[in-house]
C-alpha cells in the first residue's frame, strides 16, 4: 500500500524542481513532475484557494504539452473524479486523444455543457460516444450528439436512459429513424416517450418516411396534450427551488470557467437564455467573491434587495440583470410583479453607489465573522 505522506513529500519535490520547463530535456523528469502535481492536487483539492488552483492549472497545462499520452492518462484519471479541478488542464486533457478524455468525458462533473457541445461539434465519433453514456445528460447536449454524430453516439444517447430530449431533438431524431433501422428500435424501446400519441406508429421505418411533427400534433387526442402541458409545467416550475447537487455541480463548473477567463457577461447571458439558474447564482458569487452559503441565504429568502445591489456592482446591464433575476433557483418564481419591480430599483440605483453599498456591506460582514470567530 502506498504511504499518503510520502507520496505528497515527492509531489513537495516535483513541484519545487521547474527546471524541467525551462529548457531541459530531461523526460522522465518532466514526466514524473506530471504525475506527481496531479497526485498532490487530488490530496488537497478541496483546501486550495482559487489561486493555489491558479497555479496548478497553469504548470499542468504546460506540462501536458511536454509528457508522453501515458501520463495524460494517467493524470487524466487522477482529475476526472474531483469535484474542482484546475478549469483550463481538464478541458484540455478532454479534447485530447480519446484514451486520455474518455474518463473525464464519461466521470467529470467540470465539464460544462458548453464544453461539451464544442467537444461534440469538434472531437471524434469516440469522442461523442463517451459523452453519449454519461450519467446525467442535458437535453442541449443531447442535441449536438443528434445534430454531429454518427449511428454509434446517436444509438448510444438513445439508450441512455438519463439523457433528456426536448421537441427539437425528437423531430430529428425522427427524422434520422427514417434512415436508420437501429435508431429507431431504440426509440421504439424508450418507454418514457408515448410515440403512440404524440408521434403516431413508427414500426414500418424501413418502408415509409415519418411523418413530420407539425403534421402529427394536429392529431393529438386531448389525453396526450394534458400530459405534454403538464411535463412542460413541470419543467417551467422546477426552475424556482434550490437543488443543493445541482449547485455543488454548478458552483465547480463556474469556477472551471473562472479558472479559463471566461466567465462574463457573454456567460452570464448563455446562463440565463438557457435557463441555468444555478449556474447564474454561482457565477453572481464567483464574480463578487461572496461565499455560496450567502448567495444561497439570498435565493431561500428571496433577498431581492441584496441580489439588485450586487448585481448593480458587479456592473451588468439592465437588460442582462434582468433575464438572470428571471433564471436564478429562487425559493418561489418571482411574480411579474416582482420582476417589474426588481428592474425598476436597478436602473434607478447608480452604479458607483452600488458599489459602494456592496463594499460596506462586505466590511461589516468580515466584522462580524471575525467577531464570531474570536468568540
Amino acid at each position: 500500500m502506498i504511504d499518503p505522506t510520502t507520496e505528497l513529500d515527492e509531489g513537495h519535490r516535483a513541484f519545487a524542481n521547474f527546471r524541467v520547463l525551462n529548457g531541459d530535456d530531461n523526460h522522465s523528469e518532466r514526466e514524473q513532475l506530471f504525475r506527481n502535481m496531479a497526485q498532490l492536487f487530488s490530496y488537497v483539492s478541496e483546501r486550495c484557494d482559487d489561486e493555489q488552483v491558479a497555479q496548478y492549472d497553469e504548470v499542468l497545462c504546460q506540462l501536458a504539452e511536454l509528457v508522453e499520452v501515458e501520463a495524460r492518462v494517467h493524470v487524466a484519471k487522477l482529475l476526472a473524479p474531483l469535484d474542482r479541478a484546475p478549469g483550463t488542464v481538464v478541458l484540455k486533457l478532454a479534447n485530447d486523444d480519446i484514451e486520455v478524455a474518455r474518463p473525464l468525458l464519461e466521470f467529470s462533473s467540470l465539464l460544462s455543457d458548453d464544453d461539451l457541445i464544442d467537444i461534440i461539434s469538434k472531437q471524434s465519433e469516440e469522442h461523442r460516444v463517451v459523452i453519449a453514456g454519461r450519467a446525467a445528460l442535458n437535453e442541449r447536449v443531447g442535441d449536438a450528439i443528434v445534430e454531429h454524430g454518427e449511428t454509434a453516439s446517436v444509438v448510444r444517447l438513445v439508450r441512455n436512459s438519463n439523457a433528456g430530449f426536448d421537441r427539437a431533438t425528437l423531430e430529428k431524431l425522427v427524422e434520422r429513424a427514417t434512415r436508420d433501422a437501429e435508431i429507431a428500435a431504440d426509440l421504439r424501446g424508450r418507454t418514457d416517450i408515448d410515440w403512440k400519441s404524440l408521434r403516431g406508429e413508427i414500426d414500418e421505418v424501413a418502408g415509409k418516411v415519418l411523418q413530420s411533427l407539425g403534421e402529427v400534433e394536429r392529431r393529438v387526442d386531448p389525453v396526450a396534450a394534458g400530459k405534454i402541458n403538464t411535463v412542460v409545467y413541470n419543467r417551467i416550475r422546477n426552475r424556482a427551488g434550490f437543488n443543493a447537487q445541482e449547485w455543488k455541480v454548478a458552483y465547480n463548473q463556474v469556477k472551471g470557467l473562472a479558472d479559463r477567463k471566461q466567465l462574463d457577461d457573454r456567460a452570464l447571458a448563455r446562463f440565463a437564455r438557457f435557463g441555468y439558474g444555478h449556474h447564474a447564482a454561482a457565477a453572481m458569487g464567483v464574480i463578487l467573491s461572496v461565499s455560496p452559503e450567502i448567495v444561497v441565504k439570498w435565493l431561500a429568502g428571496q433577498d431581492y434587495v441584496a441580489v439588485t445591489v450586487a448585481l448593480r456592482a458587479a456592473g451588468l446591464s439592465p437588460d442582462l440583470f434582468e433575464a438572470i433575476v428571471a433564471t436564478l433557483p429562487w425559493r418561489d418564481l418571482p411574480s411579474e410583479h416582482d420582476k417589474r419591480m426588481v428592474l425598476s430599483r436597478f436602473t434607478a440605483l447608480d452604479g458607483e453607489d452600488a458599489k459602494d453599498i456592496f463594499e460596506l456591506w462586505r466590511a461589516h460582514s468580515f466584522r462580524k465573522r471575525a467577531v464570531s470567530e474570536d468568540r
